[in-house]
């Protein structure tokens, strides 16, 4: 685990050179076909050497959910310890983690008309009226979101619409959900934020080098695609649909992609934080690779070299 740009798909093709594991994706974004440039998705050379499952499985028009990310994760580790091997699971979406190890909370499936009504509201009230019409019905979900969180104000405001009951209330039923695993849990943190930040504007940079642009431009003319798609939600994609519509500048999308990204990074820190039994790496070190692998080894005392 790890934020962003700390090197995670690094460590995991020496972790993969090393051990006899197979690597499964735990990010939101990689899932999509099509978008390699903005989800840093490990290019053709990578993946040749250290295949990963759940990276290209939709396209990015289809909607995606923690709870099918359990679902496919855990078809997957049983297939892989059929073999035989580790599943090593690799990413930042720490809420798939999280639905994974814990389970989820009975939470309505998403409802289309429902979201309708209330992308309605948000035209009318804007997002921090819709926020405060959510304080209302929900005011502990509400009091934890900012005003203009506009996805998630809607998931909640359409959870109560659904349920008839705050988002609050349901999140804190038990869950009944047992992982068949002992899970090993290591996580890159920087143990300078500035540096982190530094290679986040960098990383940034050199997708726009790489044609962040034209591969919007090309799934917008592929696909039916709109900013309330999942998909086009992603840091980034979100900046470039903006630039590509005439609303921001080359350089508002640098600013903006850069400073979304590092927000991005902070959630994922905070997250980390907040988990326990969790072994901590500096991701600035050299020989990170290296560093992790030998240590996990020693965790894993009767383990096979790998095979090739």
């Amino acid at each position: 685990m790890g934020p962003t740009a700390s090197g995670k798909t690094g460590v995991a093709v020496e972790l993969a050179r090393r051990l006899p594991v197979e690597i499964i994706s735990v990010d939101s974004a990689q899932i999509y076909q099509g978008m390699d440039i903005g989800t840093a998705k490990p290019d053709a050379a990578t993946l040749a050497a250290a295949p990963h499952h759940l990276i290209d499985i939709l396209e990015p028009h289809e909607s995606y959910s923690a709870a099918r990310f359990r679902d496919d994760a855990t078809t997957a580790m049983r297939e892989i310890t059929e073999r035989g091997h580790i599943p090593l699971l690799v990413g930042g979406t720490m809420l798939y983690y999280k639905a994974l190890t814990e389970g989820l909370s009975e939470l309505p499936e998403a409802d289309p008309a429902i979201r309708m009504v209330i992308d309605t509201m948000a035209e009318v009230d804007g997002w921090p009226g819709v926020h405060a019409k959510l304080a209302k019905v929900d005011p502990e979900t509400a009091a934890r979101l900012a005003p203009n969180d506009a996805q998630r104000i809607q998931r909640a405001m359409e959870v109560y619409l659904i349920a008839n009951k705050p988002m609050s209330e349901i999140l804190k039923k038990p869950k009944y959900w047992h992982f068949p695993y002992a899970p090993v849990k290591l996580a890159l943190v920087p143990s300078d934020r500035a540096v982190l930040h530094d290679r986040i504007a960098q990383r940034f940079e050199t997708m726009l080098e790489l044609g962040l642009i034209g591969e919007l431009r090309k799934l917008r003319q592929e696909y039916a695609l709109d900013t309330d798609m999942p998909a086009m939600r992603c840091v980034g994609y979100r900046q470039a649909w903006e630039y590509l519509d005439g609303k921001l500048t080359l350089s508002g999308l640098r600013e903006q992609g850069i400073a979304g990204t590092r927000q991005l990074a902070k959630r994922q820190l905070t997250w980390l934080r907040g988990m326990d039994d969790v072994e901590f790496f500096d991701c600035l070190e050299d020989d990170l690779g290296a560093k992790v692998a030998g240590w996990l080894e020693g965790q894993l005392p009767a383990a096979a070299p790998a095979t090739t």
